[in-house]
């Protein structure tokens, strides 16, 4: 397939560019056996020649260019319904049927507090346009109204409240919260995408509206993402503050798979400025080695790093309730554990070529032994919970 993206340098244009890149150099396989031959990348800067010849062979356009922040109203109408309406007639020039998607907004319902909107009802004209343009041509299109978008790459101060709080608390600058309480629809600039490749192999998902509610509709006129998360400012705005804190805390939020917070997480991320990519870690030093705390879960415990000098021996204490993973990923070393009330001691040589993960047995002592004259011995520790010097449940008996 050859593909033109509109608006390519925009957001979702180069989140969108990337995919398609990926899967027409075969980095990406995870869409079946969708295949891209050429990715056709259209933006301000380019002639109408050149939209010209793209439209001459595209098989799929994906029009994502408009206008969201104009010196006066009427370029709202002139970018966003002027360029869709020149974009449709150079495909009609050429007999290029192609099926054309479209991105509109939310506020092309001219719902609510979007009634008075200029920049909804230039989306809502590009929106009829596309509807009359596949009356009279038989070509598909696919209408999609975006809710608030956000996620990697988006350009803060802009048109995105996430983009701007990301990016001025990750730059330690203000920000302004006029009213937690305001309500939002968020979709993922990920969640998007992958939407959009169903879209090229004919897969988009189908609703309707009802005022500003999407209403899934197999049928249905216009398209949707089905993945959005529904919250408020202030919500967002606590959890980015959260995120902020974690060089400090070493506190990683919980994060399930596929919720907001996780995709918050990576766009706050995205913002950092390179002087905090990296941050230093406590080593608690003394002359038998190093112990680190590298993080901290909610939930989960901890994960740390233990180095041991060469014949240094650590440990030596047991727990009731509190168990450990140790994993010796550098050096040799041996690990012993015994029953408190028992004479047996089980034994483990570990080495950082032959990388394993040994149990820390609760009411079982135990240790880590450096067996090497000359190396340290590094290893990965994980704890099921933080600890916790008020109850430490750690009580000295060597092995």
């Amino acid at each position: 397939m050859k593909i033109l993206v509109t608006g390519a340098k925009g957001f979702v244009g180069k989140n969108l560019c990337a995919q398609l890149h990926n899967i027409r150099e075969g980095k990406n396989k995870s869409y079946g056996e969708l295949t891209i031959s050429e990715v056709f990348e259209y933006d301000i800067d380019f002639t109408f020649d050149q939209l010209d010849t793209y439209c001459q062979s595209c098989d799929f356009v994906f029009n994502l260019a408009g206008v969201n922040r104009p010196q006066n109203q009427e370029e709202f109408m002139q970018g966003n319904f002027g360029f869709a309406s020149t974009l449709l007639d150079m495909l009609k020039k050429h007999h290029n049927t192609c099926p054309v998607m479209i991105s509109s907004s939310i506020q092309a319902t001219l719902a609510g507090r979007f009634g008075n909107s200029e920049y909804g009802k230039s989306k809502k004209a590009g929106e009829e346009l596309m509807f009359e343009y596949a009356h009279e041509t038989g070509a598909k299109v696919l209408v999609y109204r975006f809710p608030n978008l956000f996620g990697k790459w988006c350009r803060p101060n802009y048109n995105s409240a996430i983009a701007t709080f990301c990016n001025n608390i990750a730059n330690d600058l203000p920000i302004q919260v006029n009213d937690r309480s305001v309500e939002m629809e968020l979709l993922y600039i990920d969640d998007l995408v992958d939407e959009m490749m169903g879209a090229l192999v004919g897969q988009e998902h189908r609703c309707e509206f009802d005022g500003v509610e999407t209403v899934p509709q197999m049928d249905g006129k216009y398209c949707c993402c089905p993945i959005t998360h529904k919250t408020t400012l202030g919500e967002i705005v606590d959890m980015i503050y959260a995120f902020a804190e974690q060089p400090k805390t070493l506190n990683i939020p919980e994060i399930p798979a596929n919720s907001l917070a996780k995709k918050l997480y990576s766009t706050y991320l995205s913002y950092l400025p390179k002087e905090k990519v990296a941050f230093p870690l406590k080593m608690n030093i003394d002359q038998r080695g190093s112990f680190t705390e590298l993080v901290h879960t909610l939930n989960c415990g901890q994960v740390s790093i233990n180095i041991s000098k060469p014949g240094i021996t650590k440990g030596q204490h047991w727990h009731n309730t509190k168990w450990e993973f140790f994993i010796v990923v550098s050096g040799h070393g041996l690990i012993q554990q015994r029953r408190i009330d028992s004479d047996e001691i089980i034994e483990f040589e570990v080495t950082g070529e032959n990388i394993q993960c040994i149990h820390m047995l609760p009411g079982y002592t135990h240790n880590i032994i450096n067996l090497s004259d000359t190396h340290d011995l590094v290893t990965v520790m994980y704890c099921n919970e933080i600890f916790d010097p008020n109850k430490p449940d750690t009580f000295f008996l060597p092995v």
